[in-house]
């Protein structure tokens, strides 16, 4: 059988970039279930939309001869000819310098880079798998237009970031069709960034609950002195949320930042919250079937992802850990490196882009009630139903 040819389309290719991290798994191959795996399929084009000093992407060519660069999208698809030559497109959207808007978010050219994708697609009569890395773009006209043109053309399209797909500590998955009450993800970071892996982790546990996914109807994002009131109120009937969840998130934290010198495994105090978390932000949000949640970002106080959520109907606990340890291999790419994998071989993505168009829309609406100086926003256009998958995707090996 002939190894697919996959073209890469990334923003640069530099050490730590996200295309380094994903792109380099395909070309060296990575550690997987205590073998060194490298993928049956080979990187044979990558278009790079910038070079900065540190790039990366031509001593791999010089390393990899068989990984051409391109100087466009069309000739990296095409390689160079005037037809679709390859099997699958990695899109990695993800660092460079890019301008900022008024609302702080990064004008990363996702979409447009997708829609060069697209043209390549339509003028040569066919498609193939494409994966974009994060959420879908900072706009929600266009991350929805993308969706819907994947359906159009009939092409598997997977998206997201390795929140989802992680190694978990405790190694648990939310059970098909729990009734949950109420979730939380705590998480560092800021909007327009960190949020939407916070979003991510929280939906890819909390999309399993009875019924499925129903899409979210309300979106209130909060920061500095707002997010410690809502955390005084005690509940979320009360305006904040219920005070278990963040206990269970800080006690599942690997990276919790100690508010006294010398001692660690110490639950700090409201005070010590506030002493330690700098630049809190919340996003508070409803779903369609009645269930509440947030998330809180913010730097100082962890430096990694929890999530905990309360089950109906005796108000039981289930809390876990999204294990990325923060040195230079990164491993937490490699579970998300083998699901692309899945899609090209497959053609079919391995988990719902809906799980993407969501998350990608409740960033963009926790950042327009923030700019609408925290303003509640009723979030219609975010109703978005689908199943999860039947089997847990996360790594556990």
């Amino acid at each position: 059988m002939a190894r697919l040819k996959i073209a890469a389309v990334v923003t640069e290719y530099r050490k730590f970039s996200h295309a380094q991290h994903i792109v380099d798994r395909f070309l060296y191959g990575y550690g997987w279930n205590g073998r060194h795996h490298r993928p049956p399929m080979d990187v044979v084009s990558l278009y790079t939309d910038q070079v900065p000093d540190s790039d990366a992407s031509r001593s791999r060519a010089k390393e990899f001869p068989s990984m051409r660069l391109y100087p466009t999208v069309a000739e990296a698809l095409t390689l160079g000819g005037e037809n679709l030559a390859v099997d699958g497109v990695i899109l990695v959207g993800e660092h460079g310098d890019y301008p900022t808007n008024e609302r702080g978010q990064r004008l990363y050219p996702r979409y447009e880079l997708f829609q060069q994708i697209a043209d390549v697609f339509r003028s040569s009569g066919r498609s193939v798998p494409v994966f974009n890395d994060k959420h879908l773009s900072w706009n929600w006209q266009w991350a929805e237009e993308m969706v819907q043109t994947s359906r159009e053309m009939g092409f598997a399209f997977l998206a997201g970031s390795s929140l989802p797909v992680a190694r978990r500590i405790p190694s648990v998955e939310m059970p098909r069709d729990a009734e949950v009450e109420e979730a939380m993800c705590l998480a560092l970071g800021g909007p327009d960034s960190y949020d939407f892996h916070a979003l991510e982790v929280l939906q890819s546990m909390v999309e399993r609950r009875k019924g499925g996914e129903t899409g979210v109807v309300a979106m209130h994002a909060l920061k500095g002195d707002a997010v410690w009131d809502a955390m005084n109120r005690g509940s979320w009937a009360a305006g904040g949320w219920d005070p278990e969840l963040l206990e269970a998130c800080l006690c599942r934290s690997h990276q919790l930042e100690s508010a006294r010198p010398g001692f660690s495994h110490v639950l700090p105090t409201a005070d010590e919250l506030r002493r330690l978390r700098r630049n809190p932000v919340a996003y508070r949000f409803e779903y369609a079937d009645g269930l509440k949640a947030t998330i809180l970002i913010g730097d100082g106080l962890v430096r990694d992802f929890t999530f905990a959520a309360k089950l109906k109907p005796r108000g039981e606990l289930l809390s876990t850990l999204m294990f990325l340890p923060y040195y230079d291999l990164q491993n937490f790419f490699s579970p998300q490196v083998n699901q692309i994998e899945t899609l090209f071989l497959t053609g079919q993505a391995p988990y719902p882009i809906e799980r993407t168009l969501l998350t990608t829309g409740l960033t963009a609406a926790g950042v327009e009630s923030l700019f609408r100086g925290e303003m509640r926003m009723a979030t219609p256009h975010l109703r978005i139903s689908y199943q999860p998958t039947e089997n847990s995707t996360y790594w556990r090996t």
